[in-house]
């Protein structure tokens, strides 16, 4: 199984233990690489791509730990993001 198969509860989950991971102080240089690799394997696609190049940036700045962006990345996959999910059905009333 891999990361980007679970479900989306499980990946919140997964997004908010990775966050909290990032604000713990002075492991900066060894997470900010895993975080944006586990970005990449975590949301496919482009948005996951640049998403981690965001993270592995954000992880590396001092000072701006505090920014969520593993849950970021979940909202805008799961709740903003107006792609079509399988299985989900789109009434069209025109």
């Amino acid at each position: 199984m891999t990361l980007e198969n679970i479900s989306k509860n499980k990946k919140l989950i997964l997004s908010i233990i990775c966050d909290a991971i990032g604000m713990v102080p002075f492991i900066d240089l060894l997470w900010a690489p895993l975080s944006g690799y586990l970005m990449t394997k975590l949301y496919k696609g482009n948005p996951g791509k640049l998403a981690g190049i965001f993270t592995f940036i954000e992880e590396i700045i001092p000072g701006t730990d505090f920014i969520p962006s593993f849950t970021i990345m979940w909202c805008y996959t799961y709740v903003f993001s107006s792609e079509k999910k399988v299985g989900e059905t789109i009434i069209d009333f025109n």
